[in-house]
């Protein structure tokens, strides 16, 4: 199971890193390079990676703007599809806000 499946249903039992509210644009990027390069517990996980770039990014990360858009050249369009609806459900779910 890897991130994006776990919104909304946050299983902290799992172990993974997950986006919480509180974290900053900063924190999420850091995150999203775990998952995209497989480390600090997190699997190797594009969409995840992706999804977690984009949350970032409407944080204000201009670092996970730039890794967003370099991810999404080697992605397919169904799993940036995938990915935008996952952050959504986090948005939506109320476990990642965005600031005003």
């Amino acid at each position: 199971m890897n991130a994006q499946e776990m919104a909304p249903e946050v299983d902290q039992e799992q172990g993974l890193p997950l986006p919480t509210a509180e974290m900053n644009g900063d924190d999420l990027f850091r995150l999203g390079m775990m998952y995209s390069s497989g480390q600090g517990g997190c699997p190797m996980d594009r969409v995840s990676a992706h999804m977690i770039f984009n949350l970032a990014a409407m944080k204000g990360s201009i670092e996970a703007r730039v890794y967003r858009r370099e991810m999404s050249q080697e992605m397919e369009q169904d799993e940036i599809a995938e990915a935008q609806k996952a952050a959504r459900r986090w948005i939506d779910a109320g476990v990642v806000s965005l600031a005003a």
